[in-house]
């Protein structure tokens, strides 16, 4: 597995991560399968697990997805010294919503509470603030975040849905290490705001999330005859081509799939050693469908 730097802190992490909401939502699978696909992402190299607090089904779940992943740890008979699980806060799920709460006693409250779903025995590796709340000062949201590092609690930090200029405004009260804003064939946001050469400028690294659509359209990508062509003719998914694609876009990119399969995270992890060419990362930009 080929690696990279988390930002500007030389701790080298996997080229491609495991995205673990898929295995805490509803409809999720059991959780002997999640570890046993935790376990499998392990032995194939991958050393970034992204989490959040809000992977859960609602707010009596609360955490569910951290706790899963700090089993998987726990059970897992290889090493793990070296495994970054990215968690996140800032985001509640009354009645199996999403809903923004940047309140700082919240965070405060809720970055103590994944120290401790996710073993409580050492400081969270990252930890993101999983969104801006419009109706709290950032400033205001963020500073349990700089005690919470202080404290011990907290290693790194990173940011979630963000702009560049609140990435700004976020890294003048605490260091930030990394972004993740959704950035797939359908949302090429990060590109058209700046978001994605900010980062690459700064030495921050930039997680996408959903890089492979999320929802229906990871089933569309089996559908769409040009993605299949590319495909075939490399011998390879389609999924792997597109994983390919964005780590394309900016020496920062580190795509984090989602699974909840041993056969979604062992395709997924292939991408990391596959290089498209010129003719091949043309072709998909110029998909008008996804402009």
């Amino acid at each position: 597995m080929k690696t990279k730097s988390l930002g500007p802190t030389g701790v080298m992490v996997s080229a491609i991560g495991l995205g673990g909401m898929p295995m805490s939502l509803k409809g999720r699978p059991s959780e002997e399968q999640s570890i046993q696909v935790i376990h499998r992402a392990l032995d194939l190299g991958v050393t970034l697990i992204d989490t959040a607090d809000s992977y859960c089904q609602d707010e009596s779940d609360k955490h569910h997805n951290e706790k899963l992943i700090a089993k998987a740890l726990r059970l897992y008979k290889g090493e793990t010294q070296g495994i970054i699980v990215a968690t996140k806060g800032g985001l509640m799920r009354p009645g199996g919503d999403w809903v923004t709460n940047g309140d700082p006693k919240h965070i405060q409250k809720t970055i103590r509470e994944s120290f401790e779903a996710l073993g409580g025995q050492k400081p969270i590796s990252l930890w993101q603030l999983h969104a801006p709340d419009d109706k709290i000062p950032l400033e205001e949201t963020l500073g349990p975040v700089k005690e919470a590092v202080s404290e011990g609690l907290i290693r790194f930090v990173g940011v979630s849905n963000f702009s560049v200029e609140e990435i700004r405004r976020a890294r003048k009260v605490v260091d930030v290490v990394s972004v993740q804003n959704r950035y797939n064939l359908w949302c090429r946001d990060p590109e058209k705001e700046g978001v994605l050469n900010y980062c690459e400028k700064e030495g921050l690294t930039f997680l996408p999330w959903s890089p492979l659509g999320g929802g229906w359209q990871v089933g569309q990508l089996k559908t769409m005859p040009w993605l299949i062509s590319l495909a075939e003719k490399r011998k390879v998914s389609p999924h792997q081509i597109v994983l390919a694609w964005l780590r394309t876009k900016s020496p920062s990119v580190i795509p984090i799939p989602g699974a909840s399969r041993l056969a979604s995270i062992e395709d997924s992890v292939k991408a990391a050693g596959l290089v498209l060419n010129a003719e091949e990362i043309r072709i998909i930009d110029l998909q008008k469908p996804f402009s």
